[in-house]
This record gives structure tokens, sequence and C-alpha cells, in this order.
């Protein structure tokens, strides 16, 4: 026995560890996490448009389609949490750069930009031995914005803006940053200003002529295959511009759903979507249909003259091209995975930041200045839609039927606002027991970062990272619900509460208690809407269920006041107003 003890204590190290441990001493999973910007609960294939996206509608066959995800109402903030796992206001975002309530400017948590109250998920890869890479939109801070961009912020490689948007074809920007002197100069000379790309941190000429999923794509690969040989897993953070303002796409795309459009004006979209997503068991088969006469900003299609139809039509048949576009890029990203046989050793996620974009040109949704400039710089002639010249909106009348079955779009808390597709492709060795299911349990943005660490099997820092201070990430991972271990991902008492522009909701269950102010078009009173089974929120049931209303409206008032949230006055308009 003496003489065999070495040899068994040689072998017992050998075994091999269980848990996160057997994870970190094995090749620990790759991460592709692709974002999409500004798209609709109904724009893609696998969820009722006729958008073509084959490649999303199979990740979903292979993984899991969650068709009761929510992120925030707008782009900055909803990244904030994809990236930490933290409530916005925790980390600076409770406010983003294009529009901050005057009076909440400055105060903690208001800083509009990503501060060093946490640690980013790509910071903790890193430290973890993970080559990190991004590519596409930032959002979270940088030179002019205030923050630091992301290389700063644990990526070893990255390229893209720091800003909200930029022309999908050359250098020219989306918006005027009226806070910039040399920005502002320029647009007094009549000129336009370029918009800054950054490569690591360094001011970057970009291409002219190249489509911007291509631009993304193709460095994306760049950067992977430059780490190929490392032996280090990669997390690549995909951060796609489509199809965000202005909308512009590819001439043969937008041909291709020109007609339909025409035919189909806004009301027809609506209704086909809403009767697509019953057939496709997205929504339940006796969800209420959300009357689009219900809202006051809409338009009927009769309104319009021909000529107002044919622009409209081809403004949404771009916003399709655009769709179609990034779906044939994140079709070259799997497509280079599975020739360089890293496809099964993924986790795959896809998700967009935010509903569809009302902002307008017209309207009540229209920034007078912003307006002004667009249409004295850029063309909204029919034959231009789509080029690098042009400049159009989605607009509020087609983000209103985009949805199909949801009420609003993005910038606003009703479920056309938040409710986006969400996709996880879990690698192949890892326990999965929901693979091709389409799941309406409710999941949350704050998930995604802790389901990567999860998966990653790295332990997130909690408290302290490298010196600084953090706060906590409140974000649960889907792992156990998506291994079958859990029925949902979030029982009823982990519920999530949410404040933007003075709107305010709660999550608790199937259940969510909302209030908008009048000044965001609002009645300014709490409503409870079973968002599960209605998801258009047309039957409200605070009459039904009054104490569990009143025990959802203390949930919020508490965390309002642990949090810092600063009260908005009613009838304050973050379009007119800033």
């Amino acid at each position: 026995m003496k003489e065999l003890l070495p040899v068994l204590l040689v072998c017992m190290t050998l075994l091999p560890a269980s848990g996160a441990e057997a994870q970190t001493e094995s090749k620990r999973p790759n991460i592709l996490f692709i974002v999409g910007d500004d798209i609709g609960f109904g724009d893609l294939g696998i969820s009722g448009s006729v958008t073509r996206t084959p490649n999303l509608d199979r990740l979903a066959k292979r993984g899991t389609f969650f068709t009761n995800f929510h992120a925030s109402p707008v782009c900055s903030v909803s990244r904030s949490m994809m990236l930490t796992g933290n409530d916005p206001i925790e980390v600076g975002l409770a406010a983003f750069d294009y529009a901050i309530y005057p009076p909440a400017e400055g105060k903690p948590g208001y800083e509009a930009h990503l501060t060093r109250t946490t640690a980013t998920i790509a910071e903790i890869l890193q430290d973890a031995g993970y080559r990190t890479y991004t590519v596409g939109k930032w959002h979270l801070g940088g030179p002019g914005h205030g923050g630091e961009g992301p290389e700063k912020w644990g990526f070893d490689r990255s390229y893209g803006i720091y800003t909200g948007g930029a022309n999908h074809w050359n250098q020219d920007p989306f918006h005027i940053n009226s806070r910039d002197p040399e920005v502002m100069a320029k647009i007094e000379k009549g000129e336009i200003p370029q918009e800054p790309y950054h490569e690591d941190g360094t001011l970057v000429k970009r291409p002219i002529g190249i489509y911007s999923d291509d631009l993304w794509t193709s460095k994306m690969m760049e950067y992977l295959e430059e780490g190929r040989e490392s032996g280090k897993p990669f997390f690549a953070f995909v951060a796609y511009t489509t199809a965000h303002v202005p909308l512009q796409a590819p001439d043969f795309l937008i041909d291709k759903y020109y007609e339909r459009y025409l035919e189909l004006g806004f009301e027809g979209l609506h209704r086909t979507r809403f009767e697509a997503q019953k057939k496709l068991g997205i929504i339940p088969q006796d969800a209420p249909y959300p009357e689009r006469t219900s809202n006051p900003l809409l338009r009927a299609w009769s309104e319009m003259d021909d000529e107002e139809k044919r622009l409209q039509a081809r403004t949404m048949a771009t916003y399709s091209a655009m769709m179609e576009s990034q779906d044939y890029h994140i079709g070259m990203l799997l497509n280079y995975l599975k020739e360089t046989g890293e496809l099964d050793d993924t986790l795959i996620i896809y998700t967009p930041d935010n509903g569809p974009e009302g902002t307008d040109f017209r309207g009540d949704l229209s920034n007078a200045a912003f307006t002004k400039w667009a249409r004295a710089t850029f063309s909204q002639k029919f034959e231009d839609i789509g080029r690098g010249n042009s400049m159009v909106f989605l607009g509020t009348d087609w983000a209103g039927a985009a949805n199909g079955s949801l009420q609003w779009w993005k910038w606003f808390i009703g479920e056309g606002g938040i409710r986006v597709p969400l996709i996880v492709v879990p690698p192949k060795d890892t326990t999965f027991d929901r693979s091709g299911e389409m799941t309406n349990e409710y999941a949350f943005v704050k998930e995604l970062p802790m389901t990567i660490l999860d998966y990653a099997g790295v332990d997130h820092p909690k408290t302290e990272f490298k010196g600084r201070t953090i706060t906590p990430p409140s974000g649960i991972s889907l792992r156990p619900f998506l291994a079958g271990e859990e029925p949902s991902p979030r029982t009823e008492e982990e519920w999530v509460a949410f404040e933007l522009f003075g709107n305010s909701y709660v999550v608790a269950g199937d259940y969510k208690a909302m209030r908008v102010r009048p000044g965001m078009y609002g009645d300014g009173r709490w409503h409870l809407y079973d968002i599960k089974n209605d998801p258009g929120e047309t039957r409200p049931l605070e009459g039904d269920q009054p104490e569990r209303l009143e025990k959802m409206i203390a949930i919020y008032e508490r965390y309002a006041k642990d949090k810092g949230i600063v009260p908005v006055a009613d009838d304050w308009n973050p379009w007119r107003d800033t």
C-alpha cells in the first residue's frame, strides 16, 4: 500500500475538478455577444416580419428564443446594464447624453456616462485570461461625451464610434453635438462635421463607401484572427449600428421590400405582424389587438397623398433592408467560427438594445433645431433614401406598427419600447434543456452579463475590483433556467424596478405596474397589466387587483428612495425641453 500511495496521489491530481473550478482548468467557452440597434420586437423573421433573417432564425432553433425579454427604452442605458449587471443609476446612466432632465444633471447616478462604480464584464473576463474585443457603437462615454471609451473598460482591441450613431456609408454624423464648439463652428459655416472613429482609443479615418455592417464585421474577424493561435478564449462584443438612424442600406436590398410596404401601409403592417405573432405562438391566441386609434400620435395611411406614401414605403423598406444586412453579416461571423472550429465552443447571445425609433421630423416627437439642420444638410428625396447623402427616420407611424402586438416604441416604457427579442445559444458541451424552445418567461437585460460570467466559470468580484469599490450587480444568470433546473429566470419575489425620464415601472412575475407622466403622453397614474397574457397592455387590472398594485407601487417607492432617483416634473418633454 505504501508503494501505491504516491501513484494514487498523482492520479488524484489529474482528476477533473467540479463546477467553475473545472471550467477554469479546462477550455473556457468563447463568447459572442451581438447587439442590434433600435430594432422592434416584430422585426425578425422568427417574430413575425417578412424581413429575411435566416441566420437569426436558425440560431433561435439551435438555442432558446425569449419572447418576454426586456431592455431599457434607450440605447446607452441598456448597454450599461448589458456590460455590468447593475441598475443604470448605480453606474451613471440614470440619464443619457441626448436627454438629461436639467434638475438631475450632475447628481450621482446622472453623469450620462459609465462611472467607476462598476466593473464591466470585459474587465472581469480580461482579468480571467480572456482576449476581449469590441466593434461598433459604444455610447457609454469617451472624448466629447464624458467618461471613457472601451479601451479603458477592459477591451484589448476596440474599433468604432463613442456616440449613439453615425452615417452607415461615410464619416458623416447622425446628429450634432451642440455642446462642442468645434462642431458648432462647422455648422455655422454650412459644413458637415465628421464623426470621430477610434481604434484602441486613437482617432482613425473610416473608409468611405463601406457599409457599417461590413465595417464592423470585418474588423471583428480581423481581431479574432489575430488572437486565434493564442490558446485563449475570446469575448467578442459586436455592437451593430443597424437599424439606427439614419436609415441607409444597399439599393438592391431596399428594392426587395418597397412594394410590400406600399401595399400594406401603417395599419396593414400592424395587423399583419400581430396575426403572424399569434400564428407563430409568440403571443397568446387570445391576446387582444392593440388598436392604433388609441394612440394620439399615430396617423392613418389614408391621410397621406401618393407621394408621401411612396416616401414612407421606401423608408420602411430601408429599415427592413438594414435588418437583412445585419443578419447576413451575423452569418459571416458564424461561418468564420465554423471554419475555425470554434462554433460549438461559443456562447452566442443576440438582442437589440431597445424598440424601434419613433422620433420624427414631424409632429410631437421632433426637435426643431435638429430637424432644421438635417433637412438643410441631407436629402429626403425618394431616389436618395438609403444612400449616404440622405437622412430619414423610421418615424412615429412605422414604429407604432412594427411591433405588431405591442404598443409604443423607443424612449417609452410601454412594451413596444422595452420588449425585444433575445436568442441564447449555449456552448455545445454544457447542459442545455431548452434547445429550439420559445419561452415567454420574463427576463431582464441585467441577466446577460451574469449569464456570460456563469458560462465562463468566472466569479463576479461583487464589491471590489482592482483597488476600486464597486456596486454589486443585481442581474441573475439565465443558466439554471436554460439547463432546465428552474421553471423561470426570476420568481415573483425577484422583481425588477426601472425609471427613465420620470416614467416608472415594476415587474413582478407576470405583472407590470407602470406610471407614465403627462409630459410623455401618459395620465400620471399607476396602472397594472398582465404582460404575459396581454402584451399590448390593453386591459388595465388595477380595479380588479388593487392590493397587488399597491404592493408593487410600494416596491417602486422604496427602490426610488434607496437609489436616489430624482423626481421629474409631470409636464417635462425630452423632445421639446432639451
